[in-house]
């Protein structure tokens, strides 16, 4: 008698599953497994740090204090928020996975002894995760639109510190969730740290000026340069 071979079940199938075919699959696993482990560790919302993958620290660069300034305002808002509700987890540091300007902020809230938040994503340079993220909390994507989707999705307050066609990438497109109301101003607070920075690269006023967007539009963000003010704005808001 021939011996009877049981086929596969299909959600074992990794060739299937790694298919074309199976994309939607693949996107909606990248939704509901996030969501299954903050519904779990009782994860609520964030504050979502942004910024330069190439900071390091003591880099002898105009830019490199934003690493020490980026893990001590992490460190000071861990340090506060621990303390709201000690039973459920608000506002905690989220970043992108990587190195630099989100190495240095889940570095300050490990410091601080509170759990922090590192949504990698997979490429073929540059990107690897940082060894500050608390594990239970490291994830790591393959699809961009996903992964942005849960940076912006749970964070009350985005504090964008110097970066370059990422970084730029995440502001603009939270800029324009807001400006188009799909997310609400309230809702999230977006800082942009280093002024001079920002005011160099980006000339909000001509943006005004050429009639491409309103007066208003420059109320959707606030800038800072110190961590004392953007500490005491976020804790203002978060409050």
């Amino acid at each position: 008698m021939d011996k009877i071979i049981s086929p596969e079940k299909a959600y074992k199938n990794l060739d299937f599953l790694k298919s074309t075919d199976a994309r939607s699959i693949r996107i909606l696993s990248e939704y509901l497994e996030p969501l299954s482990r903050f519904k779990k560790l009782k994860v609520n919302n964030t504050i979502l740090f942004f910024g330069s993958a190439r900071m390091r620290p003591n880099n002898e660069t105009p830019l490199s204090k934003y690493y020490q300034e980026a893990e001590e305002l992490a460190y000071r808002l861990t340090k506060w928020a621990v303390k709201l509700l000690p039973e459920e987890k608000h506002f905690v540091i989220c970043t992108g996975g990587g190195g630099g300007i989100m190495e240095a902020a889940n570095r300050g809230a490990s410091r601080a002894g509170g759990k922090s938040i590192g949504m990698n994503i997979s490429l073929p340079f540059e990107q690897h995760i940082n060894p500050y993220i608390s594990p239970e909390l490291a994830f790591e994507f393959h699809y961009f639109f996903m992964r942005k989707f849960w940076l912006i999705n749970m964070a009350k307050s985005i504090v964008a510190f110097p970066g370059g066609f990422g970084t730029l990438d995440e502001i603009f497109e939270t800029l324009t969730l807001i400006q188009t109301r799909k997310i609400s101003k309230d809702k999230t607070f977006i800082l942009l740290y280093g002024e001079e920075y920002w005011r160099e690269i980006v000339d909000f006023e001509a943006l005004v000026k050429h009639g491409v967007i309103l007066p208003k539009d420059l109320q959707l963000f606030s800038f800072s340069s110190d961590i004392d003010d953007a500490f005491n704005l976020l804790k203002k808001r978060l409050a």
